[in-house]
């Protein structure tokens, strides 16, 4: 990492001149532009006073971050059969549980059921892709077809069974993820 080119990124961020930043952590423009250029390095007290100047700290300034991946193909999804409940599950977002919510794709074949999810804090939503489904809330059941969307607070015990004569598609997010 170089020091001075990332206090460069920051100090243009927020729109300060060399002079301006300098002033603020009463240090000249000139030690200012030495270290921008990696010709001099700040002691830890002074780069604490310029990251601070800044918006930042030492701990943030130092993370180095990992881009977040926003778009998933096809050879990102993890996909898991139960030949047994005539279900498979597709994880289409890689390692979903450690995010706020985690959505699946989830094939029903005819007669086909997803095992039973314990009451948890936390919703559901679902969209009918293709052919029908009984939405288990509890002792109620509800039914959604194709173009059919579904919401609910997921404090009851809750599934979902393929109510119809062919294979059903959902999307299917939790929140939190509990699949």
């Amino acid at each position: 990492m170089k020091i001075g080119t990332k206090i460069r990124q920051l100090r243009v961020q927020n729109g300060l001149t060399q002079e301006e930043l300098a002033n603020r952590c009463e240090l000249t423009k000139g030690f200012i532009s030495q270290v921008e250029r990696d010709l001099t390095s700040p002691s830890i007290a002074t780069l604490v006073d310029i990251l601070e100047s800044l918006g930042t700290n030492l701990r943030d300034f130092f993370n180095e971050q990992v881009e977040e991946k926003i778009v998933f193909s096809k050879d990102d999804i993890f996909v898991n059969e139960d030949s047994e409940n005539k279900y498979i599950v597709n994880w289409i977002i890689p390692n979903a549980q450690k995010n706020a919510m985690e959505p699946i794709l989830l094939e029903l074949d005819r007669e086909g059921q997803y095992k039973e999810i314990q009451p948890h804090e936390g919703e559901v939503f679902g969209y009918v892709i293709s052919g029908s489904v009984f939405i288990h809330i509890g002792s109620r059941k509800y039914r959604a077809k194709k173009g059919d969307s579904f919401y609910y607070k997921a404090n009851f015990v809750h599934t979902i069974s393929n109510s119809g004569k062919s294979k059903a598609k959902v999307l299917w997010v939790i929140t939190p993820p509990n699949f």
